[in-house]
């Protein structure tokens, strides 16, 4: 683990916030010299700190209105193994996220539509055959709120 002082700090929630700052704005909106500030940026990435930054795709603009939250658990654990449901629910362009979850459900997984009709034909088609699924709960988001994380 890596020592972060106020810097470091200061860093992570500008990259936070703009994953596209380059080390000339990220040094003048912290007092830093570019070099100083892509040191500090190169530091944080060799040690892990930084594991990538990632494009936010604004999905209601690319046409998909609906997010919606499925617990899935599995039917019969022995006969498939989670690797084969996870490598199938991957496969699905509309399953964004398939996160393997202690609790009620075995998985859940983050689907985007263009609408619900979309989101059926997704539910029907792609998600009830997916090897082993069984029981389905379905949340649909209505809203959603970005938290600045544990830096903020």
């Amino acid at each position: 683990m890596i020592a972060l002082d106020d810097t470091d700090r200061a860093i992570l929630r500008a990259l936070s916030a703009d994953a596209g700052l380059g080390a000339g704005e990220l040094g003048r909106r912290l007092g830093l010299s570019q070099p100083a500030a892509w040191r500090r940026v190169k530091r944080l990435e060799d040690a892990g700190v930084l594991a990538g930054r990632r494009l936010v795709l604004d999905l209601p603009a690319l046409g998909f209105g609906v997010t919606v939250f499925l617990g899935v658990k599995l039917a019969i654990k022995g006969r498939i193994s989670f690797e084969d449901f996870e490598r199938a629910a991957r496969a699905i362009p509309e399953v964004q996220v398939v996160q393997h979850v202690l609790g009620r459900f075995d998985y859940r997984l983050k689907v985007v539509a263009r609408d619900i009709a979309d989101f059926e034909r997704v539910l029907r088609r792609r998600i009830m055959t997916l090897p082993g699924a069984g029981q389905i709960e379905a949340n649909v988001m209505l809203s959603e709120e970005r938290r600045p994380g544990p830096l903020g």
